[in-house]
């Protein structure tokens, strides 16, 4: 009988344990950073507006790029060296933001830093693929998500330092600081075991016939089997995603759901200071809102959502969720200071809701989905969209809810329930043409 994530953690299982220090440890520097930089940039170096947003855009493209590499190399080499690396990069990277002084300098460290953060990303979803089964996969995500959101927190009161400081001084040293804790990250997946690396290839051709299901034995598979082919892997060969139209449509929705995020951090903030009565130290209150929230339900909401029907249904509540939290951020317009604060966190605590259900459901659905043969090239794809969202998100935002009030925010609520939508009607289409049996039409 296969284990369960709570008993696998209590028995101090070696992937769980290194991630999750590692992950705890990088996510503190992580919140120091997303603290300080954009008023480092403004205060210290110097750049305007438009600049710091150049920097911001750049950055992100860099990520659609170099997550298809580090899922690409994940599976041709080591995952574990592939993460090493992008984390002693990016460590080195985010040291070198304290020496920042022009506008070419920044963009080049911006994207140094942000495209090794999207390898490793791609190269820690692979560890993920393999080191564990499929109910765990997406436990062991919602765990790893958790610690994230704790490390952020803290790592954002630590960087208030820096801010209360206020001097340049006070932001390079915090920098330095943050960027020398994500070497200690790196350090810690030294220790990470060889099972989630891809399985080495066997000399002679690969045979015909399907791929078999589930995960690929920790060992290696056996002489022949075709789940050894990610070392053969070219750009686009037999076990490419770019070869999967389902998947590619799966990761281009999630990829537009994930825009939420730019709500967040970047709309939600303009919305507040520029069209609503609320004081601008709301946004703080919903940050902290969002925070608690995935921190207390991130785990509990998803489990089950390795089954595909599970996960179609948690992603379409969301898409409902997501649509009606846009409504009510655009209701706070015209409202008195008390009402509008109200409502915004009336609006906060739906739109964290759906986060953490959209979040649960993709997760099961990006690995149950996948071709296990080559995990780090499929996790890699949804990595990619995921930086093309995070990069368009402003726009899209601007255009819609910041320029056209409640219009434009009904406009964006039905672009994430039309995206979540379409998500789930390919998890029950899979979930009909799968050879394994519904996980909860079982139990029945």
């Amino acid at each position: 009988m296969p284990v369960t994530l709570r008993e696998r953690y209590a028995s101090a299982d070696p992937v769980l344990r290194i991630l999750s220090w590692s992950i705890l440890i990088q996510t503190l520097g992580r919140g120091v950073f997303l603290t300080v930089t954009v008023l480092y940039f403004s205060f210290v170096v110097g750049l305007s507006a438009a600049e710091i947003s150049v920097v911001v855009a750049a950055s992100s493209a860099t990520g659609i790029v170099t997550s298809l590499i580090g899922g690409k190399l994940s599976d041709r080499f080591s995952a574990r060296r592939v993460l090493l690396n992008a984390l002693v990069i990016e460590s080195v990277a985010l040291v070198a933001y304290a020496a920042v002084g022009s506008f070419g300098m920044a963009v080049a460290v911006g994207c140094a830093a942000f495209g090794c953060e999207a390898a490793a990303h791609a190269a820690r979803a692979a560890i993920i693929a393999r080191g564990f089964e499929a109910a765990e996969r997406v436990n062991a995500r919602a765990v790893l998500r958790t610690i994230t959101n704790l490390g952020i927190a803290i790592g954002s009161a630590l960087g208030g330092l820096a801010l209360a400081i206020g001097t340049p001084q006070a932001y390079r040293v915090i920098i330095v600081g943050a960027g020398a804790v994500y070497l200690a990250a790196s350090l810690l997946t030294l220790k990470l075991p060889a099972s989630v690396d891809a399985p080495s290839v066997p000399a002679g051709p690969l045979p015909a016939g399907p791929l078999p299901a589930g995960p690929v034995p920790a060992g290696g598979p056996p002489a022949g089997d075709r789940s050894a082919a990610p070392r053969r892997l070219r750009l686009i060969g037999p076990h490419s995603p770019w070869r999967d139209p389902r998947y590619l449509a799966f990761a281009a929705l999630s990829g537009i759901f994930a825009m939420q995020f730019g709500l967040l951090d970047f709309g939600v903030p303009l919305w507040v200071a520029h069209d609503t009565g609320a004081p601008n130290a709301v946004v703080s209150a919903l940050l902290i809102v969002n925070t608690i929230i995935v921190i207390a339900f991130t785990v509990p909401l998803s489990r089950g959502t390795h089954d595909l029907r599970r996960a179609g249904r948690v992603i379409g509540l969301a898409g409902v969720l997501m649509a009606a939290a846009c409504l009510v951020y655009a209701a706070a317009a015209g409202r008195s200071p008390v009402w509008a604060i109200v409502v915004l966190l009336a609006a906060g605590t739906v739109h964290a809701f759906a986060e953490v259900l959209s979040q649960a459901g993709a997760w099961g659905l990006s690995y149950e989905l996948a071709d296990p043969v080559a995990a780090g090239a499929y996790q890699g794809i949804i990595g990619t969209f995921y930086s093309l969202g995070s990069t368009v998100g402003p726009i899209v935002i601007t255009v819609t809810a910041l320029d056209l009030g409640f219009p434009g925010w009904a406009m964006l609520g039905g672009m994430f329930l039309l995206s979540a939508l379409g998500m789930t009607a390919i998890a029950f289409r899979a979930a009909r043409l799968s050879p394994v049996p519904d996980v909860e039409a079982a139990a029945r």
